[in-house]
């Protein structure tokens, strides 16, 4: 159904959201309004309290307290780096405020997170950023979180990051105000959106040219690190034969799909040895290697270190992981 009417918009916005994310949350309203001649969208800014707040860049969005925000018909919630010590309870209760009244409530990057924690998810599917989404699931059971580039739920729409917010924010102009507008929208952002909602969110897929086939086999490695699939099962599960999928990601991508496996798996080791306090033996078992030898003869092969050595490398970041002192996703 289109909305002909104006949709008023809160957007709010946390300190250190990634820049590029906030502007995929605003640019293609602006865009919406001038492809479509009139406003369609008309948005404010808010910010948790009266103090203005600094985006990665260091871009700075003045203070607008989100205690004193009117009533709208689309609340966004944009966030960045540890978005879990910034949902405070006094912010956690005035987003519910706002929800209660609005049409939609949508979130960006950490902002699925904000919204989990005021209570706004449960009973909703959803998604957030990729490195996020482990803990997002432990600690939100009520929540029914896939691991997508934007989920649309009822009334909630939760998306990743940057590209993933271009794609929910385009397919909510279409729904308000028709597919042609959020075409148009797309075209003065050369933007081609050729990914499904559904789609795991790519990790390793920048500069790789990917074939229809490698890609799905790839999404499906990606789903697959805690539990690694033969490939012969993947090409099965791909309507292809072994032989087929081996020489596509030769051709494509120079490598058997066995070594694209082992390098996903591995990247996501390093991620959770640089990036977690996980015990080595964890994160062995998280990237499907069923014993810590053989996760740490692949892992000193691909990185020329041992696992061990690379986080003892990382000295005082370890340390302050250790205590608990290092925000969520702030090594990004």
């Amino acid at each position: 159904m289109k909305s002909a009417h104006l949709m008023r918009t809160t957007v709010l916005v946390l300190e250190e959201t990634n820049t590029l994310t906030f502007a995929a949350a605003v640019d293609p309203m602006r865009a919406a309004n001038r492809h479509a001649g009139r406003p369609v969208f008309d948005w404010q800014f808010a910010t948790p309290t009266d103090r203005d707040v600094t985006l990665t860049s260091g871009l700075v969005v003045p203070a607008a307290a989100l205690n004193r925000a009117p009533p709208c018909d689309l609340l966004i919630v944009v966030a960045g780096f540890d978005p879990d010590t910034k949902a405070t309870p006094a912010l956690c209760a005035s987003l519910r405020r706002l929800a209660a009244t609005a049409r939609i409530v949508a979130g960006i990057d950490g902002g699925p997170w904000v919204m989990a924690r005021a209570g706004l998810l449960d009973g909703y599917k959803a998604t957030t950023h990729w490195e996020d989404l482990p803990e997002f699931t432990q600690q939100f059971p009520d929540v029914i979180t896939l691991d997508a580039r934007f989920v649309e739920s009822g009334p909630r729409m939760t998306s990743g990051g940057a590209a993933p917010a271009i794609e929910m924010m385009l397919h909510l102009i279409a729904v308000q105000n028709g597919a042609a507008l959020a075409d148009r929208v797309a075209g003065s952002f050369i933007y081609d959106v050729s990914s499904t909602p559904a789609r795991p969110q790519g990790r390793q897929q920048l500069g790789m040219r990917h074939s229809p086939v490698t890609a799905r086999a790839h999404d499906i490695m990606q789903a697959h690190l805690e539990d690694p699939l033969a490939i012969a099962a993947i090409a099965q599960e791909l309507g292809v034969s072994l032989r087929a999928l081996q020489l596509q990601f030769r051709t494509r991508l120079d490598r058997t799909p066995q070594a694209h496996y082992l390098g996903l798996r591995l990247a996501e080791a390093d991620r959770l040895v640089t990036q977690t306090a996980l015990p080595l033996q964890d994160v062995a078992l998280r990237t499907g290697f069923g014993s810590q030898s053989s996760f740490a003869r692949a892992y000193r092969h691909h990185f020329e270190t041992s696992a061990r050595q690379r986080r003892r490398s990382m000295g005082g970041i370890n340390r302050a992981l250790d205590a608990g002192d290092v925000p969520r996703r702030s090594l990004s």
